[in-house]
């Protein structure tokens, strides 16, 4: 949006973002937000503000339908907390439309995992999280404050040994650690016990396995249980149950073991979706049935000639997908050719928050993998966010923002606790 903004202007173009949040959060960042590492009202973006600067407008709301003869979107209806309805159901025409919805969890099916375990899509559940966290360290504080000798802890159980999983779990144990500088006195690390579990043979099977495995010690020295091959059968509301017939107790399960495309993308007046519900895309990133519409990020399902599988659902593939249909809108509106999208993998990178940072690099840039850890990859890691922030901001306020930044964690609380 800043780029298409900054570069047609509002004059003869109009730009329209519709998005049913009021701020941007990087999403790579909620498992930081989650544990209240990160305080969001320092770092979101406002749409309103952004779109003012950057000269697009910003509509609140979700989609609901796309109508493809008319070249319109109808988007749902807006309602207050009380029920009433503030903005009625309403149409916007387009000539070209960018889906770039994002995912959201895939449960497998799992009996009850939509009542009984928390997601981390977006900044409303990670500040669920957070409040739910916080009221169970205040829970086993309490409790050894009238009993030191009371066998109290918080255990959560994490499902999915990617990259969201095993940072969750670290930063877990960064955060209870500073609780006791924070009011609660008696609490610390060793008041909690993380599980983290994975269906595969290995927890971050997008690393290579060394690098895997140094994560996965890293994470059991600090103090996390890791269980691989191990498949989860059902959630309830007392923890998790295995498919051997083991379960464990969580006071909270947090399932992030894979996602999948939004109901609503089946459902967009005839455009292909994949098994996956992820809308099926040409190399250009216009969708198979509709070359005036566009679909980048999670939502999109990319197979390039010879790959083995589909582009994969991370925040570098978005990245570059957005850079690509910006650059083809324009061609479009020339009357020139759009190109082919070609998806570069530069490796990985997952933070075990102040403890480690592992991760390869180059991917196949070079024909291969470049692994690195410690502060050359932390250091890596940390410049992938201010990257973001010059890439939404400009480089001007971008780097004030980094700044900023820095100041930021000498005079602010390490931790967000409301």
């Amino acid at each position: 949006m800043r780029r298409l903004g900054a570069r047609l202007g509002r004059k003869d173009f109009d730009i329209i973002l519709v998005e049913r949040n009021h701020t941007h959060v990087w999403k790579p960042l909620l498992h930081e937000v989650a544990a209240g590492s990160l305080d969001a009202n320092l770092d979101e973006v406002g749409y309103r503000g952004h779109g003012h600067r950057w000269g697009y407008r910003f509509f609140y709301g979700s989609l609901e339908a796309i109508d493809r003869t008319a070249r319109q979107v109808t988007v749902a209806p807006i309602f207050d907390d009380d029920g009433s309805e503030l903005v009625g159901r309403h149409r916007l025409r387009y000539d070209y439309l960018v889906i770039a919805i994002g995912s959201v969890s895939n449960d497998f099916g799992t009996p009850g995992v939509k009542d009984h375990c928390l997601f981390l899509e977006d900044r409303h559940q990670a500040d669920r999280f957070r409040l739910k966290l916080l009221n169970h360290c205040l829970r086993v504080s309490r409790t050894v404050s009238a009993d030191p000798s009371d066998d109290a802890f918080v255990d959560i159980a994490i499902v999915g040994g990617g990259a969201t999983g095993v940072e969750l779990a670290a930063e877990l144990y960064n955060a209870a650690s500073s609780l006791r500088h924070y009011g609660l006195e008696v609490f610390d690390e060793t008041r909690l016990r993380v599980t983290l579990i994975e269906a595969g043979p290995r927890i971050l099977p997008a690393l290579p396995d060394a690098l895997a495995k140094a994560a996965h010690q890293e994470l059991e020295a600090l103090g996390v249980r890791v269980l691989a091959k191990t498949a989860v059968s059902e959630a309830t509301e007392k923890g998790l149950r295995f498919a051997t017939g083991e379960q464990i107790h969580a006071d909270i399960c947090v399932w992030a073991a894979g996602v999948q495309g939004a109901n609503i993308l089946g459902e967009l007046d005839g455009l292909e979706v994949a098994r996956s519900r992820q809308l099926v895309v040409l190399p250009t990133l216009q969708t198979s049935r509709d070359e005036r519409i566009f679909a980048i990020g999670d939502c999109c399902f990319f197979k390039p000639d010879g790959a083995g599988g589909p582009v994969p659902p991370r925040a570098q593939a978005a990245h570059q997908m957005a850079s690509t249909a910006y650059r083809n809108i324009l061609h479009l509106i020339a009357g020139e050719t759009p190109e082919a999208f070609v998806y570069r993998d530069k490796g990985s990178l997952v933070s075990l928050s102040r403890f480690s940072t592992v991760g390869s690099l180059m991917g196949n840039l070079v024909g291969g993998r470049m692994a690195i850890e410690g502060r050359l990859a932390r250091m890596i890691y940390v410049s992938l966010y201010r990257m973001h922030l010059v890439a939404i901001h400009g480089w001007i306020k971008g780097l004030a923002l980094i700044l900023v930044g820095h100041v930021n964690r000498v005079v602010r609380p390490r931790l967000k606790l409301h």
